[in-house]
């Protein structure tokens, strides 16, 4: 049942969707400076970049989009010139620009997949057009913008259309055009910055009235509220910018409340979306320059993602992983956390989480300015083992390898971004991935597939009876979910269980010696023969995964790479071949098997 204050601010947004449906609002005669009073001088942060391999790696991006290949998610695009921005062109389908209210965007049987239509309309591509067009000065770059834009606007007039039903997806798009303008818009004719401007000043419009509040008060809310922050921090000439700059500012301090942990892990419990959120946060604190407070906070999500990458700098994807990224989306999707961390070390502490130099070009570079150019290396940190209570997630360390253990239980709201991987294991030796997290593949594509990817068997635990600890919903959603109790951590042992359908399971994993780690599983439930399966997941060749791990004996054990269990997913779209051990025994409960990894 919906609350009063609920319905009261659907029916306005509602009747104020309707009234801009109508008016369909313009904007007049704007002036707006470029590049934005706010953000750092553009042309001094790429003559800073001139011969880096990122800047190498930007200019061959822009070659190939120039061309018609255009990458999304961890797919190119063969979308030639006469781009079909309502059209999935993975599956083929295309919706007509009819009001946005009336397009069924969760049904990708009539829409298509809306994912890989929404990447290409954040237009995260024209920025990096426009940040090679600095580097080269071609300007081949700068036509290829406005004609992609102009081609945009022409086939998504305002409200109409699957662009315009996620507010999460017009607030990305609004944040892409403001840093386009910001790059290149002293470049265009008066003509077409009036046009660009005044269906930016549409977005924030968009956005003001249509904010997730209730829909998905998550990383939605954020990011919309960012997105509306920015529009009124940068572009004040905007008619409403006062409202804007102040009603997003409101709404990210308050999530920042309502959405990190006291241990600085965000809600969702996914590695993928904390970077996503640590990022939004980080950039609001580079415009808005917050209270202590809030940068406190913004530590400590730096702190968590620190742990999470360990010495390796990879990123391991507890729970979903959609492909995006708030800047920059190019690249291995497990090292987006680098730049992360690079931004958070440029404006928080000076260096302390900065790995490689090159880790700042990606965005701090861009958000902070060329005085990061400066920031001196730091020695490789040591990580000590910690616990994260509020998030359950366990790290244990010895020398160069890593135990990440999840030992805490599903995510905030409707757990629509966790996995079901409680007591869930990944392990890493040095920049060396023995046990991963397989990833998730799809969100829409494909529902088989999704709740493969999303269910206990592709994760680094035991099914019961063919049982995942959860029982599926939609593609966001779970109808039930298991308890967790975590027993004890120590620096060198952490123990926890997992109870669902009225089975528990207990894991203890005992990292002594950085040669040995050894995993003990109790299963307890109700009487009679179960068929219970371990599943470890490698990220190297299976020669060599069978040589580090010991299964018990009385297990029954197969291998694959491929077939029912044996994929793992490097970005959303994509998926490979790797190697599994599924170990099964059919036995009265309780049972206790012992598990070793021999990692010396």
């Amino acid at each position: 049942m919906r609350s009063l204050t609920e319905l009261t601010f659907r029916l306005r947004q509602e009747l104020a969707n309707a009234a801009l449906a109508v008016i369909q609002p313009g904007l007049g005669d704007v002036e707006i400076p470029t590049p934005l009073p706010g953000l750092p001088e553009p042309c001094a942060v790429a003559a800073r970049l001139q011969g880096t391999p990122y800047a190498r790696q930007v200019v061959e991006l822009a070659q190939q989009i120039v061309t018609g290949q255009l990458p999304v998610l961890g797919l190119r695009l063969d979308i030639g010139k006469d781009i079909r921005w309502r059209k999935d062109y993975v599956g083929g389908i295309e919706t007509h620009p009819v009001y946005f209210r009336r397009i069924p965007y969760l049904d990708p049987s009539l829409t298509g997949d809306h994912k890989i239509i929404w990447e290409m309309s954040r237009h995260q591509h024209l920025v990096l057009l426009a940040q090679a067009y600095l580097i080269e000065q071609l300007p081949e770059y700068l036509t290829e913008i406005q004609r992609q834009l102009e081609n945009w606007m022409d086939a998504n007039p305002f409200q109409r259309g699957i662009n315009w039903t996620s507010a999460l997806e017009v607030g990305f798009r609004a944040l892409s055009w403001i840093w386009i303008y910001h790059f290149i818009g002293g470049e265009w004719t008066t003509a077409f910055r009036r046009r660009f401007l005044n269906a930016l000043n549409q977005h924030g419009l968009y956005l003001e009235y249509n904010l997730s509040v209730y829909f998905s008060p998550n990383t939605h809310l954020l990011g919309e509220a960012l997105a509306l922050y920015a529009l009124g921090r940068l572009m004040p000439q905007l008619p409403r910018a006062r409202s804007w700059e102040e009603t997003g500012a409101s709404w990210v301090r308050r999530e920042m409340g309502n959405q990190v942990l006291e241990d600085g892990a965000h809600f969702e419990q996914s590695a993928y979306y904390h970077v996503y959120a640590t990022d939004m946060f980080l950039f609001f604190a580079s415009l808005a320059k917050p209270d202590s407070a809030y940068l406190q906070r913004l530590a400590r999500m730096a702190d968590y993602l620190d742990h999470l990458m360990g010495p390796s700098r990879i990123l391991p994807l507890f729970g979903d992983d959609d492909g995006g990224r708030m800047f920059h989306p190019y690249g291995t999707r497990t090292e987006f956390g680098r730049g992360t961390l690079a931004a958070c070390s440029a404006f928080l502490n000076g260096g302390q989480y900065l790995g490689a130099r090159e880790d700042l070009y990606p965005m701090a570079a861009w958000w902070l300015g060329p005085r990061v150019f400066d920031l001196a290396e730091t020695p490789p940190r040591t990580f000590v083992s910690t616990l994260f209570p509020q998030t359950g997630m366990a790290s244990l360390f010895q020398a160069n390898c890593q135990a990440l253990m999840d030992v805490g239980e599903f995510g905030a709201l409707t757990a629509g971004h966790s996995h079901a991987d409680t007591l869930s294991l990944i392990i890493r030796r040095g920049a060396e991935e023995i046990l991963i997290d397989p990833g998730s593949y799809t969100y829409m594509g494909d529902p088989v597939w999704r709740n493969h990817f999303r269910g206990s068997a592709f994760h680094n635990t035991v099914t019961i009876d063919g049982l995942h600890q959860g029982e599926f919903g939609g593609p966001f959603s779970w109808l039930s979910r298991p308890s967790a109790l975590l027993i004890s951590f120590e620096p060198t042992m952490v123990q926890a269980s997992c109870s669902f359908s009225g089975f528990t399971h207990r894991r203890t994993v005992t990292f002594e010696d950085p040669s040995l780690l050894t995993v003990v599983d109790e299963i307890s439930g109700p009487p009679g023969k179960h068929l219970v399966a371990w599943f470890w997941h490698f990220g190297i060749p299976a020669g060599e995964a069978q040589r580090i791990i010991r299964l018990d004996p009385g297990l029954k054990v197969t291998w694959e790479e491929g077939g029912q269990y044996g994929w793992r997913s490097p970005a959303l779209g994509i998926r490979e071949p790797a190697p599994v051990a599924v170990a099964q025994v059919e036995t009265e409960l309780p049972c206790r098997h012992e598990t070793e990894f021999h990692l010396g």
